[in-house]
């Protein structure tokens, strides 16, 4: 996904719980999103994401192919 898009879709969901991102090769990660980095210098922009069991998992902006916000 575009790192431009990924950011917009992420915005209003930094701090939520019970959103999903589905990357590239078919792994889904459901959880809070915890952290973006988007303006380091040269470093890949990415988002973690904290798991129900409270494993934080980092995924580059260029991996995600979907975002879900499973929140009603």
């Amino acid at each position: 996904m575009e790192v431009s898009k990924a950011l917009a879709a992420l915005q209003p969901l930094y701090g939520k719980d019970n959103v999903e991102i589905i990357t590239t090769d078919g792994q889904r990660v459901r959880g809070k999103v915890s952290s973006m980095k988007t303006t380091q210098a040269l470093t890949t922009p990415s988002v973690k994401i904290q798991c129900s069991n409270g494993q934080i998992i980092k995924i580059p902006f260029p991996t995600i192919a979907e975002i879900k916000d499973l929140n009603q």
